[in-house]
């Protein structure tokens, strides 16, 4: 039967948060070394694998050690290939245009403000959208089919996440496709797969932790939250305002579907 260690999963929450603060400090540090904020978002990925490995230590004893270890190893995999796929985006670029509108309408002192509005800002999103992390540590029963089922979502999130943005970096560099639509690959059957594909992840992650419904209850908000900043805040929405007048995309957007893979309409 599969328990929940209410106690320690609470005495634990304020230790994670402390692990993505430290993380987007030392971040936030980079960003004043480089003159650029746009290190907060290869940040992101280890930020949420820093505050597993904090919950997995300190859940020992608590849970069951395979799901810890489980979990804690589908969270870092996630996070460190996101990190590494956006700093080789970003390599050799300056500030990301999103954060250098944002700070030049700042008042005051911009720096302090990117502290406040982006670094300090992710750094809370980490840990609430984590809670499913957290708590699967704290899950006192046997693996069962609810850990197979997350795990399986999530493998194939990260497997869309990864094949998307490949093939989107792969077409981004032949010089012939410079303002063209990429509209080939999965991108045919999504506009944002690798949007998608952090939707199945974090969804997955969650599935784990429904093998104690109490639990599952109390971390709901986790992907509930992602899902919105995936599709109607700082992911698709915003992405796809800032490509609203490309030349092609109105005909993109009519025939493939916004967000969940589907084929591509005819006609």
């Amino acid at each position: 039967m599969t328990g929940f260690a209410w106690a320690a999963f609470a005495q634990g929450l304020a230790p994670c948060a402390g692990a993505a603060l430290c993380v987007m400090l030392a971040t936030f540090a980079v960003g004043l070394h480089k003159g650029v904020h746009r290190v907060v978002d290869v940040a992101w990925g280890p930020a949420f694998a820093a505050v597993a490995l904090v919950s997995c230590a300190l859940s020992a004893g608590d849970g069951d050690a395979t799901r810890r270890l489980l979990v804690t190893v589908l969270t870092a995999v996630w996070g460190l290939r996101l990190a590494w796929h956006i700093a080789l985006r970003g390599r050799g670029h300056g500030e990301d245009p999103r954060y250098g509108a944002m700070l030049a309408k700042a008042p005051g002192n911009p720096d302090l403000y990117a502290l406040r509005k982006v670094y300090l800002l992710q750094g809370a999103l980490v840990w609430l959208i984590s809670l499913p992390v957290q708590a699967a540590g704290y899950l006192t029963g046997p693996v069962g089919g609810w850990t197979w089922a997350g795990t399986g979502v999530w493998a194939v999130g990260l497997a869309l996440e990864a094949v998307g943005d490949r093939q989107l970096a792969r077409f981004r560099a032949d010089p012939a496709n410079r303002g063209k639509i990429m509209d080939r690959g999965l991108w045919a059957w999504t506009r944002h797969p690798n949007y998608f594909g952090d939707f199945c992840v974090w969804w997955g992650l969650f599935l784990i932790v429904c093998q104690a419904p109490g639990a599952a209850v109390a971390t709901l908000v986790a992907p509930l939250l992602m899902s919105f900043l995936l599709i109607g805040g700082s992911g698709k929405a915003l992405l796809e305002r800032h490509m609203a007048q490309r030349p092609g995309f109105a005909a993109y957007t009519a025939r493939t579907s916004g967000f969940f893979p589907r084929p591509p309409r005819r006609g």
